[in-house]
């Protein structure tokens, strides 16, 4: 079944955390979403285990992650309409 209008379709759990990570870092991303998989010794791992079995964490960061490719995409259209 296609899903042209889902952004998360096709996207992996474990590619939206990391692309968070890499964009915000734990620290932020623990500011952000206060959940302590994200601000006590933090891990790819230990952050898929509990967002797998909680389901209104993997939803904020779903959300997140929406907003924040949202953002990046202006940003890139603004630059590319500037030259």
């Amino acid at each position: 079944m296609s899903q042209p209008n889902n952004p998360l379709h096709g996207v992996t759990l474990q590619r939206i955390l990391e692309e968070l990570v890499d964009y915000y870092d734990w620290e932020e991303l623990g500011d952000r979403i206060p959940i302590r998989c994200f601000t006590h010794d933090p891990s790819i791992n230990s952050s898929l285990k509990f967002l797998r079995k909680t389901p209104w964490a993997r939803e904020k960061v779903e959300r997140l992650y929406v907003g924040m490719t949202d953002f990046l995409r202006r940003q890139s259209e603004a630059a590319d309409a500037e030259s």
